[in-house]
């Protein structure tokens, strides 16, 4: 089957964040949307008609986990990632952000510190800070366009204890680290005894023929000294349905951890939530591979378009996920001016860097999960706002 990631959905006036919130991010409605991380196309058909079924049942009462659930998400990540996990490893969450809170709040107390590695997704930091947690900055280092771990600070970090949020693959940059980086990074914290929440909901998304690598799959350091986070909701089109679920083999962690979960019912997940999960997972992927080559030519279709008209502009090409990391530092503003530009002159909402820390100054985030057609006048608005013309 051939799905149509060309058809426009429009989204405005349904409730969605993209559209429906622009006045009070961005100070006005008339703005092209390419910020929020979720896609433009429709949620997969499979999914739906999944949803649909289990309607036509007329009580939408307690339910139990279906047996197929923790199946589902086993076979998955075999099949895609040549991991081999437990049953009694995972458990549903009711959301990445929430479960980092959750492991903030069960595994460090008020005033401790939760390293972040910046740029990076900015809720690592505001959930910490909201917690009443101080966060430690360890920012990656920019080379040739491609962030690398500080290993270095990392290691001379004087600290014993705490919590390392970490983002596997990258989020702005779309980075997926190496095996070795990821062993070298398990070592030391498990050294430090800093337990690593990975955040791997971009995993699914490996793009060009690259694999990403489960943190908890590289050695036992990383497995025995970790919490992964995964989730179908980015790679299906399905965060309005929270199907976030954790992966944790070492038992004591395991245990203490679900144990909380359990006592305070967060284990406990909405009906729809397991059936959007088996169904992605048992007959989704078509639907993946399609949606990735469709993203693959979003992308080198936004690097031609930056390169033919506004070469100042930088495409860092992810490694995994529809999300852009734009350098704008060529074109000389200061960060407010930069992000002015675009909101202002070009009439688009993308992320501004800044959010993802100050490393991120000078930077923009785009969404190219989006049919073509709304993708080019996109980045026609952005040429037209950096050249000062009408369009």
């Amino acid at each position: 089957m051939n799905y149509d990631f060309d058809k426009v959905i429009m989204r405005k006036g349904t409730g969605a964040l993209k559209t429906d919130r622009l006045q009070e991010r961005f100070g006005r409605e008339d703005l092209l949307a390419a910020w929020v991380a979720d896609m433009d196309f429709e949620t997969p058909d499979f999914i739906i008609n999944a949803l649909r079924e289990r309607l036509d049942h007329p009580v939408l009462g307690y339910t139990v986990e279906p047996d197929d659930y923790r199946p589902s998400i086993i076979d998955w990540e075999k099949k895609l990632h040549s991991l081999e996990i437990k049953p009694e490893w995972i458990s549903y969450i009711p959301g990445i952000v929430k479960g980092i809170g959750m492991v903030i709040n069960v595994f460090t107390k008020p005033g401790e510190e939760v390293i972040i590695m910046p740029p990076v997704y900015h809720p690592f930091r505001i959930t910490t800070e909201l917690n009443g947690r101080k966060v430690v900055n360890i920012p990656l280092k920019e080379r040739d366009g491609e962030y690398e771990i500080d290993f270095d600070s990392l290691e001379n970090l004087d600290k014993n204890g705490g919590l390392l949020i970490f983002s596997n693959p990258h989020n702005p940059g779309g980075r997926i680290w190496s095996e070795e980086e990821l062993r070298r990074l398990a070592g030391i914290c498990k050294r430090k005894n800093i337990l690593v929440i990975s955040d791997e909901i971009h995993a699914d998304m490996a793009l060009w023929g690259k694999k990403h690598i489960p943190f908890i799959s590289v050695s036992d350091e990383a497995a025995n000294n970790s919490i992964t986070f995964c989730a179908p909701s980015k790679t299906f089109n399905i965060p309005g349905i929270v199907s976030s679920f954790s992966i944790i083999p070492d038992e004591k962690l395991r245990g203490k951890f679900y144990s909380w979960l359990k006592a305070n019912e967060f284990d406990d997940a909405p009906v729809f939530s397991h059936i959007a999960t088996i169904a992605a997972y048992r007959k989704g992927e078509e639907w993946r591979k399609q949606m990735l080559k469709y993203i693959e030519d979003n992308i080198i279709f936004t690097e031609n378009f930056f390169i033919d008209n506004l070469p100042e502009i930088k495409v860092i090409r992810p490694d995994a996920s529809f999300l852009i990391w734009l350098d704008c530092r060529q074109l000389g503003l200061s960060h407010p001016a930069l992000t002015d530009l675009f909101v202002n002159c070009a009439k688009v909402a993308l992320n501004e860097g800044s959010m993802f820390g100050k490393e991120g100054e000078g930077f923009m985030r785009l969404n190219v999960a989006s049919p073509r057609k709304k993708l080019e006048k996109i980045l026609n608005r952005i040429k037209a706002g950096v050249k000062n013309e009408n369009y």
